[in-house]
């Protein structure tokens, strides 16, 4: 998320009542999670497993819970609880609109685009030229949509990330202040959900076709001409390359990458990055051929 103008080290500070390390006039572009940061951003740490890969990031401010040597041309915003004050930034920058119709003024829709009775545009979307928006869909706020986009019944965009932090008292909810982009000639089924980013986007390239019943976690990226099949099941900061082949009711956690032209099949589960250009299947996942050796080896043990 980048802010909609510069800001110095000491009015972030002030914001969030912390404590700060730097130059008070330190630029301040944006915040973001690491796996996104750019120069310019903060970046949040609240576990010392975690403080190195944060202060090593392209983040250049480290929102922190403890006094640490600050980097070369970095600096620190000192807070007892980052989680919390991260929160707090992202409300500041990015704070709930409520809608006032079914088609938000401020939304912009392109030429010859059919939006059928019944469907929610938010605030701040973007849709591009002849795209269909069926009834019952919901576009939440800033989201974008490219050209020659169709979106079935009850698809959802823009739903806050499933992303907590376990407290004594429950679980704190970490905000949502990023976008969900889908980009040119995408078609996305009946029922389908593709949460908005934490801070960044999630995103669904040119030429993907979804299928009903799909859900795609925030931070995600979906590459080019990919074909994702009813009922799978993407977590949260996933890449998915171009013209990836995924069958239905696969599940995939968080944080991996899948290669280019990979062809995952039915209800196959993916706990780690797979190579391009290759068929799986099974839980753990694996090369297709050798897990079918796998269960057919197992099956002559049985007889014997």
């Amino acid at each position: 998320m980048r802010f909609p103008h510069l800001y110095t080290l000491k009015q972030i500070a002030t914001i969030i009542n912390a404590k700060f390390v730097g130059d008070e006039q330190f630029p301040v572009l944006g915040m973001n999670e690491i796996h996104v940061v750019q120069t310019g951003d903060i970046v949040f740490v609240d576990h010392p497993k975690y403080y190195e890969k944060a202060l090593q990031s392209k983040a250049t401010i480290i929102l922190i819970n403890k006094k640490v040597e600050c980097p070369e041309g970095k600096a620190l915003l000192i807070s007892d609880d980052p989680f919390r004050d991260f929160n707090k930034l992202t409300a500041f920058f990015k704070p709930f609109q409520q809608a006032v119709a079914l088609i938000a003024p401020s939304a912009q829709i392109g030429e010859n685009t059919i939006i059928q009775p019944g469907a929610f545009i938010g605030n701040n979307v973007k849709i591009g030229k002849n795209c269909l928006i069926h009834t019952n869909v919901s576009i939440y706020d800033n989201c974008i949509i490219g050209d020659n986009v169709t979106i079935h019944a009850g698809t959802v965009l823009g739903a806050d990330a499933f992303y907590y932090k376990k407290r004594p008292e429950g679980f704190d909810k970490l905000i949502s202040g990023g976008r969900v982009v889908i980009e040119n000639d995408v078609d996305l089924g009946a029922l389908c959900t593709i949460d908005r980013g934490v801070s960044g986007d999630t995103t669904i390239k040119n030429g993907t076709k979804i299928d009903n019943q799909v859900h795609i976690g925030h931070d995600t990226i979906v590459g080019e001409r990919c074909l994702i099949a009813s009922q799978t099941g993407i977590a949260g900061c996933v890449v998915i390359e171009d013209e990836v082949t995924i069958w239905g009711q696969v599940g995939m956690t968080s944080g991996i990458t899948v290669g280019k032209k990979a062809v995952i099949l039915a209800q196959s589960g993916i706990s780690k990055s797979l190579e391009g250009g290759q068929t799986y299947f099974g839980y753990p996942a694996g090369e297709a051929r050798e897990k079918y050796k796998e269960m057919s080896a197992l099956k002559q043990l049985i007889k014997q």
